[in-house]
């Protein structure tokens, strides 16, 4: 069907309810909408669905919803996994209750069980929850850090992490052939609450997580210590984060954390946020007024779904307070993980850190430090959750940390997700042992750098909406594949690696291999001078993103690095 016939079907059939009709009539007139809106499917990729909220096949509904979770349901009963159940988290966007409950009915009316949470949970929590339940799937409403507008859909399989390779494109098959939405299935939730195929769950599941938790502290005895003194400003970003932070850092003793009040409750137009992302210095704004006021020693910030975190610190010589990349929070914890495990002998045998290639080279540098395996893996963290379950099926290594550039790391193995929850905690242990030896997390960043080098890493994103703007990012990479550059600026080009092509050239030997990781539309620039570019196209956004890394002799030198290689790259394209 054409854009114009899907409008006019979703508009006359009467399988759409009269809200949704309504709203359809309402753009009538603008012929640019209607294309927008229905000119395809939303599409299901690896990472499951997101989109805006509205009515269309190219928008977030619960009809997009129940079709993708026919698909999902499809695909769990051919692989015999119907008895298992699906647990379901949500977050505080607008819709995300209602696509919770369309996919648990969805699931329930094709004769699986839905364990649904009672109220908002951060997406750590379910990859928690499904593993514990022992569910074939899950799947988490959230559209992360996305502008208010958006929503979204991801599902997870049985080893708690997002779906990965073969499945993830046999889900997507699955998904696209359900193509009539009159053999999308529901049920009343009465009659899916009567069958038992609706369950509701919450508090069992909050504390067994808390418990996991727990087990990642290693110096319980520092933050009782220091209880008194650290002060610890916190913001959830209207999001759900609020109550399981909040909970572990008291359970552990810390008593001094002051949370953002406008930032605190749940709040779909995210008001006082221009963007819910703690990556964006905007967004902490509040906090670090807050922050000021108190004289706090860190300020942390997560993403509405609680998979993200972004600090700042303290830095005693100027009286500001410094952001952090999540390299940089990520490197922090790392390393004080590998040195206390190393010196309190609680490292286990065979340890292993996971980072992404676009994560910074420094992680290389901490694991062959401490002698720990070093994994680079595709960028998402469901490839680190995957090797979590290799790791587990072959015995090879143990799990110690993982970490990726966007703000995302995950200490222990109870999650198979970026886990922002255990990332406070964990985060306000470092500070805490910092504030024992009469330093600011800052000043142990500074240390980093002097021992391991300074590093420093950077984006730049090209957003292009709509037919065209995919169109030129599908240009774009192609000139980067079919004519690599042979240098950016000063830097060379040593090695250059494209995923998707399974191939990997080294340009000083003209030698040829493969690249070793699962098939992605990726290409990898290896420089000389410790410096790097990758390329992707957004698999969530309609954007193209390039990842640089450089190191320096100084903060100011890596600075002037980077700068210079953005400026090379733009200059190319």
């Amino acid at each position: 069907m054409s854009y114009k016939e899907q409008y006019d079907f979703w508009l006359n059939d009467a399988y759409f309810d009269e809200a949704t009709k309504e709203e359809l009539r309402g753009i009538a007139a603008d012929e640019k909408e209607i294309e927008d809106r229905f000119y395809r499917e939303l599409e299901f990729g690896t990472g499951g669905l997101r989109g805006v909220i509205g009515a269309g096949t190219n928008r977030m509904n619960i009809y997009t919803v129940r079709k993708a979770t026919q698909g999902l349901a499809n695909y769990i009963i051919k692989q015999g996994g119907k008895d298992r159940g699906v647990a379901i988290a949500y977050d505080s966007r607008r819709m995300s209750p209602e696509f919770a409950d369309e996919a648990a009915l969805c699931l329930c009316a094709n004769g699986i069980k839905a364990y649904v949470f009672d109220a908002l949970r951060p997406t750590p929590e379910l990859s928690f929850a499904l593993r514990k339940l022992g569910c074939i799937s899950g799947i988490v409403i959230t559209a992360s850090h996305n502008p208010p507008e958006y929503n979204g859909y991801k599902a997870y399989w049985e080893d708690g992490a997002q779906v990965t390779a073969p499945r993830d494109k046999e889900i997507i098959t699955e998904v696209k052939n359900v193509t009539d939405y009159h053999e999308v299935k529901s049920m009343s939730k009465e009659d899916a609450m009567a069958a038992g195929l609706y369950q509701v769950i919450g508090k069992e599941i909050d504390d067994a997580y808390m418990e996991e938790l727990k087990k990642q502290i290693i110096h319980p005895e520092i933050i009782k210590e220091v209880a008194d003194d650290i002060k610890i400003v916190y913001s959830p970003f209207n999001g759900t984060g609020n109550v399981p932070a909040r909970r572990i850092l008291s359970e552990l003793g810390f008593k001094h954390v002051y949370v953002v009040p406008e930032q605190e409750m749940p709040d779909p137009n995210f008001t006082t946020l221009d963007y819910p992302n703690p990556e964006d210095p905007k967004a902490f704004t509040l906090a670090l007024k807050l922050a000021k006021e108190k004289n706090a020693d860190i300020v942390l910030a997560t993403d509405p779904d609680a998979d993200r975190l972004g600090i700042y610190a303290l830095d005693s010589k100027t009286g500001e307070y410094v952001p952090f990349t999540g390299n940089m929070s990520g490197m922090l914890i790392a390393e004080y993980i590998l040195r206390e495990r190393t010196a309190t002998g609680t490292m286990p045998e065979n340890p292993a850190l996971v980072s992404t290639i676009v994560t910074t080279n420094m992680a290389a540098a901490i694991a062959k430090d401490y002698g720990v395996k070093f994994i680079e893996v595709l960028t998402g963290f469901k490839y680190i959750g995957e090797q979590i379950k290799f790791f587990e099926q072959t015995g090879s290594n143990n799990y110690v940390f993982g970490l990726e550039e966007s703000y995302g790391c995950l200490a222990g193995t109870h999650a198979r997700d970026k886990d922002a929850i255990v990332a406070v905690m964990c985060l306000c242990e470092v500070a805490a042992w910092c504030k024992k030896n009469g330093i600011t997390v800052w000043d142990q960043m500074v240390k980093l750098y002097e021992k391991y080098g300074y590093f420093k890493e950077t984006q730049y994103a090209i957003t292009l909406k709509g037919i065209d703007g995919a169109a030129q990012i599908a240009e774009m990479m192609n000139k980067l594949r079919n004519n690599p550059p042979k240098n950016f600026g000063e830097l060379t080009v040593k090695e250059f690696r494209d995923y998707d092509m399974d191939v990997l050239k080294n340009l000083e030997t003209g030698e040829e291999g493969k690249t070793g990781l699962p098939k992605s539309n990726v290409l990898y620039f290896d420089l000389t001078n410790d410096s790097w570019c990758c390329a992707r196209p957004s698999g969530t956004e309609p954007k193209i993103k390039f990842y640089m890394g450089v190191k320096g002799t100084s903060l100011e030198d890596a600075q002037d690095k980077v700068e210079k290689l953005t400026e090379s790259l733009k200059a190319y394209l």
